[in-house]
């Protein structure tokens, strides 16, 4: 096999700052844009962020049609009800107003709309869908995270439950990053504790598991650079935003939780997720995010107080952080310098540890973050059991886009032995 010999950088810009939410129907205006597809879930409709840009979008006299139908960890389906708003719509831009779901709703539109594929799975990832790049430029797309985790304003992804899979897959590709990503930490003052804790360990796993992914030129060579992977393998860059990530989440993290008024705190969660964005859209992901999908797509009827709905639900960060302690103690043998680096970047005193402790000290570390949130004690506290193992596994094995980021290549069999370690933590 021949690996690759380069990397690729590709990020939304950012713009961060108390109130520049009002400022969209400005950079609208500046660009000629004259409609504009406004997405955001029924729960936020009537909240401060969209009536604020509704407003600004109404000061500058661009039109809009507001598509308030968003699915909190969205599907084909939703997907798909989406895509067809935006191709009746004769829009040219789109404003997404919420957490990582309407980012990537919003992508989705974007993509189909302005270039429908003969089948829907075209663009989706390998070996679920045929994994086509973007055939040209998408419309302008201005995201506005409402949350502090998933960092979906600065990448080119979009992820989603494949009804028929009972597990998340997704469509990955430097086009589908938005033009920019409106950073304001106004937008997070109302969100629930939970909400803001599953969140915030978004940031945490995504962070670490770019840090510590496959390194870049150890993957197989494309055939020419526009096949090359939105997620690359980890790279120096790559790492500096990861590691910058862990250490504001370090400082702000459990802040930001538990005194929702602590401005800075919050502001700081916020960038810390764009920063982890930056680093993991180009870095990728690894076996955590990998295992989350069929935990998502599999939930018999777990479902956490205070998240909006009342179908069963295992939120994304959740699902991803359950797995991360096992999945770390499994990759730390591959790499162990680097996941001891990231424990320090968590505030981890590793003097004195050697490279057998690397596993266990991430772990550890993952995991009292995990007590102090009060986040289920591993798999079996979410309704999953011994039983459902071959199933979960099953639902891992295609997601090759992350699995085969692994720093420490993974088998089917490694795969039920590190299911069976998160059952239960504590």
């Amino acid at each position: 096999m021949e690996t690759d010999y380069a990397f690729e950088m590709a990020s939304s810009n950012i713009r961060f700052g108390k109130g520049t939410t009002r400022e969209v129907g400005m950079d609208l205006a500046e660009m000629k844009i004259r409609r504009v597809m406004v997405l955001t879930d029924v729960h936020l409709r009537r909240l401060q962020p969209v009536r604020t840009v509704l407003e600004s979008l109404a000061d500058r006299n661009i039109d809009y049609a507001l598509y308030p139908n968003v699915r909190v960890e969205p599907t084909d389906s939703s997907l798909k009800d989406a895509i067809a708003f935006a191709t009746t719509g004769n829009f040219d831009g789109f404003v997404a107003v919420g957490g990582g779901s309407t980012i990537d709703t919003a992508k989705a539109a974007n993509l189909y709309s302005t270039y429908p594929p003969a089948d829907f799975l075209d663009y989706v990832n390998p070996p679920v869908g045929k994994g086509l790049p973007v055939p040209g430029a998408l419309k302008p797309l201005f995201a506005i995270p409402t949350t502090a985790g998933t960092g979906s304003e600065t990448t080119g992804v979009v992820i989603f439950d494949l009804e028929a899979l009972h597990a998340k897959t997704g469509i990955a590709h430097r086009r589908l990053k938005p033009t920019l990503g409106i950073v304001d930490p106004e937008n997070t003052r109302t969100l629930p504790p939970i909400i803001a804790a599953s969140t915030g360990l978004d940031v945490l796993t995504h962070a670490i598991e770019s840090y510590t992914a496959l390194p870049f030129d150890r993957r197989p060579r494309p055939e020419k650079p526009i096949l090359r992977p939105a997620y690359q393998g980890s790279n120096p860059v790559s790492d500096l935003w990861a590691l910058q990530a862990l250490r504001m989440l370090n400082e702000n993290f459990i802040r930001a939780v538990e005194n929702p008024s602590d401005e800075n705190a919050r502001g700081m969660m916020m960038l810390a997720a764009s920063f982890a964005g930056i680093g993991f859209g180009n870095a990728g992901v690894t076996l955590p995010h990998g295992m989350s999908y069929p935990v998502s797509g599999m939930v018999k009827s777990y479902r956490p107080e205070q998240y909006p709905g009342d179908r069963p639900l295992v939120p994304h960060g959740m699902a991803v952080v359950l797995n991360a302690p096992a999945a770390f103690r499994f990759t730390a043998p591959a790499c162990p310098e680097k996941h001891l680096k990231a424990a320090e970047a968590l505030g981890v005193d590793i003097s004195g540890a050697g490279p057998e402790d690397a596993g266990r000290i991430l772990s550890e570390r993952v995991i009292a973050f995990m007590k102090r949130l009060k986040i289920p004690n591993g798999l079996s506290a979410v309704g999953y059991t011994q039983d459902d193992i071959p199933r979960l596994v099953e639902g891992t094995l295609p997601q090759h886009r992350v699995i085969k980021l692994s720093p420490r290549p993974v088998t089917e069999s490694d795969l039920h032995a590190v299911f069976r370690n998160a059952m239960v933590y504590w």
